[in-house]
């Protein structure tokens, strides 16, 4: 039997086979996983060109697996594992293809873990279908999914809309394949891995569903984006690649990535943020009693109390409360609705709980 190591090799990239060295880490110890797993390619055949030669060297020994059932057996040994070190409240993002991503989703339902969303990328520079007999493939799947259907899982909603121009997040990404000098080479000048995934995909998964200093775990790590990305927005990462010459290059990566700027803070969603009632903010000296408040318009107005509730006439309630019987409406968003004087400007209450550190 396997010993347990109770100390995470945070930061590390380990090499052998994801499913023995996860069986070697405590449970309940990531807050993600990114997996980007073998494609079952060789069952199929489809990336070989008219002569019969084999595209960007796809024909690796990992992915040679003699039916279906092997496939599967595999799949659920090694999402079984993914499951047992995620935490309560983790997700999983597990990419694939029409080769298989189909059959992953099935036993991540098997295993327990709830589906949230299913993303495509769409690649901005697909591969052509060399052979012509079928359409290009232009995309890959991403399923995201929380271990249970209970877990209050991380979705950082603000910081989507903030990357995709102030409008919510769609689930289909145009982002372009790896190219470039991000693109990992050999000392040929060929690619060295022929599924590197692009970094601005690696991206907007973390930036989607961790924060700075969680830890993400990717058991098929390959030449070390999922690593990479980590370190540069102050995530650790746990990383496992059983082909030596992927496991070098992935070290050798990380070692000249640097840290980005701003500590790797995204836009938090309120209700992630903790809730603080609008009386402590008056007991704490964030807004004196007395102050008058009114609306953007200044059509209304109320006075602030001491116990933290609004006074406008003979009226008297909470800054919601209030905010709605004045507009006549059935509801009212308060923290928004009301403003207070801040030198020669106009300060809605929200400020001051996002000063405080706190949300309603």
């Amino acid at each position: 039997m396997l010993e347990i190591v109770r100390e995470l090799p945070l930061d590390q990239v380990l090499l052998g086979d994801c499913v023995q060295l996860m069986g070697m880490l405590p449970p309940a110890s990531v807050h993600c996983v990114f997996a980007d797993p073998p494609y079952n390619l060789q069952l199929r055949g489809e990336l070989r060109r008219p002569d019969d030669s084999v595209v960007d060297g796809v024909d690796e020994e990992w992915d040679r697996f003699t039916d279906f059932a092997a496939y599967d057996a595999f799949t659920r040994a090694w999402l079984t594992e993914c499951r047992r070190l995620l935490r309560k409240d983790g997700t999983i993002w597990v990419i694939g293809a029409y080769h298989n991503i189909f059959r992953i989703g099935t036993i991540l339902q098997d295993l327990g873990f709830w589906i949230l969303n299913d993303v495509v990328w769409r690649k901005a520079n697909p591969m052509p279908n060399f052979r012509g007999r079928r359409f290009t493939n232009a995309h890959e799947t991403l399923i995201w999914a929380a271990r249970d259907r209970d877990s209050r899982y991380k979705f950082n909603y603000q910081a989507m809309k903030s990357l995709n121009d102030d409008v919510q997040m769609r689930s289909d990404w145009f982002i372009p394949l790896c190219t470039g000098q991000e693109r990992m080479r050999n000392q040929h000048g060929l690619k060295l891995h022929p599924t590197q995934k692009p970094e601005a995909l690696l991206h907007r998964v973390m930036l989607a569903s961790t924060s700075p200093g969680d830890i993400v775990l990717d058991p098929f790590l390959g030449t070390g984006t999922t690593a990479s990305v980590a370190k540069r927005l102050h995530r650790h990462f746990i990383g496992i690649e059983r082909h030596p010459a992927y496991a070098e290059a992935a070290i050798g990566r990380v070692r000249h990535t640097k840290p980005g700027d701003g500590e790797g803070l995204t836009t938090p969603t309120k209700r992630d943020v903790p809730r603080v009632p609008f009386g402590s903010l008056v007991e704490r000296g964030l807004i004196a009693p007395g102050t008058k408040l009114v609306d953007r318009q200044r059509r209304v107005s109320a006075v602030v109390a001491a116990d933290g509730s609004l006074v406008a006439g003979d009226l008297r309630g909470s800054i919601h409360k209030v905010g709605a019987t004045l507009q006549n409406a059935p509801s009212c968003n308060g923290w928004t609705f009301w403003h207070f004087e801040r030198g020669a400007a106009l300060v809605a209450l929200d400020v001051l709980r996002t000063e405080s550190g706190g949300a309603s």
